[in-house]
């Protein structure tokens, strides 16, 4: 009977159809696989690659660092400098590169009233003065920050001389990011004066700018 014969047609287009299907969905996880690999790939990259600044520590080495104008100072381990020489402020830290990638420092920004950390919001970089030449601190390694005013007219120039007239503490943020120009990071120092030792160098908060905060 006309009702019980194949129709080859329909079953080769069926199979056709199945076949097409099947290899849609073998190609579709496997894309995804693929592009699963590749942000995994790239998020191991980019943690080989992160630094993160903290102040070094108390026993580790002084260090003699220079300024343009001829003028040098020696910083001790997990200490900072704040200075006022004629029309000149001079500022310094010594930082402790504890990330998996060499930190590249960018600029920086002088806060003289200390923010509270709990509140504390992520600080615009746009605000933030330029380094005049790269600060590299290598993996696992210590190294410096330095920063200058110059200008007496500026008003930065004269709350950082009445902060460290009155000994009051310091907030420095520092911008920073990898050897690739990525993974930007602010973290805030706080220079705090003690009678015997300068000012004793703090971490207060770090921020994430091209990547998500954890927070």
């Amino acid at each position: 009977m006309a009702s019980d014969t194949i129709n080859w047609t329909t079953v080769s287009s069926l199979a056709t159809g199945i076949g097409t299907l099947v290899l849609a969905a073998a190609t579709f996880a496997s894309v995804r696989s693929a592009n699963r690999t590749a942000r995994l790939t790239e998020a191991s990259h980019q943690a080989d690659l992160r630094p993160l600044l903290l102040p070094s520590r108390f026993h580790d080495a002084a260090e003699k660092v220079g300024f343009v104008d001829g003028r040098w100072f020696k910083i001790a381990g997990g200490r900072g400098i704040a200075e006022v020489e004629g029309d000149v402020v001079y500022l310094l830290m010594s930082l402790r590169n504890v990330g998996t990638g060499i930190a590249v420092l960018h600029a920086w920004h002088l806060t003289t009233v200390d923010p509270d950390p709990q509140t504390a919001d992520a600080p615009d970089v746009e605000d933030f003065r330029r380094l005049t030449r790269d600060l590299y601190i290598p993996v696992g390694d210590n190294g410096f920050w330095q920063g200058a005013f110059r200008d007496p007219s500026e008003p930065d120039f004269q709350a950082a001389v009445e902060a460290i007239k009155a000994s009051q503490p310091l907030t420095i943020d520092v911008l920073y990011g990898d050897h690739e120009g990525g993974q930007r990071v602010v973290s805030r120092f706080v220079l705090t004066p003690h009678e015997d030792a300068g000012h004793i160098l703090a971490a207060s908060r770090h921020w994430n700018i091209d990547r998500p905060d954890p927070r």
